[in-house]
C-alpha cells in the first residue's frame, strides 16, 4: 500500500487512490493536505462545511450521502460542489473528509 507523507513527516497509509485506509486517523492536518493532492489550495469555511459533512454522515451511517442529500444538508448546489472540489464530492469531498472510496455514487 502507499503511503502520504505530510507535515512534520508523518505518514498515513492511503489506497491506490489516495484514500485514507483507516478513517480515524483523519485530522484537519491530513484534510489540509488531501486538499492540495485534489487540487484544493485554500480550505475555505465552504470547503470544510462540505467535508464534515460527508466525514459526520459517513461516521453515523458508514457510508457516503447521496448527492442530493449532500446538496440539500449544505445548501449548495451541485455546481458549487465542484467548484469548491473540482473532483467531485466522491473523489475530492470525501477524500478529504476522510473517507474510504466511495463505491457508488455520492
Amino acid at each position: 500500500m502507499p503511503w502520504l507523507e505530510f507535515g512534520n513527516g508523518r505518514k498515513i497509509e492511503v489506497d491506490e487512490d489516495g484514500f485514507i485506509k483507516d478513517p480515524k486517523a483523519w485530522d484537519e492536518e491530513l484534510a489540509v493536505a488531501l486538499a492540495k493532492i485534489e487540487g484544493v489550495d485554500q480550505m475555505t469555511e465552504d470547503h470544510w462545511k462540505v467535508a464534515k459533512y460527508l466525514r459526520d454522515y459517513y461516521l453515523e451511517f458508514g457510508t457516503a450521502p447521496v448527492i442530493r442529500k449532500l446538496c440539500k444538508e449544505t445548501g449548495f448546489s451541485l455546481k458549487q460542489i465542484y467548484e469548491l472540489y473540482p473532483s467531485g464530492p466522491a473523489k475530492g469531498g470525501c477524500k478529504v473528509g476522510g473517507l474510504p472510496k466511495p463505491t457508488g455514487c455520492v
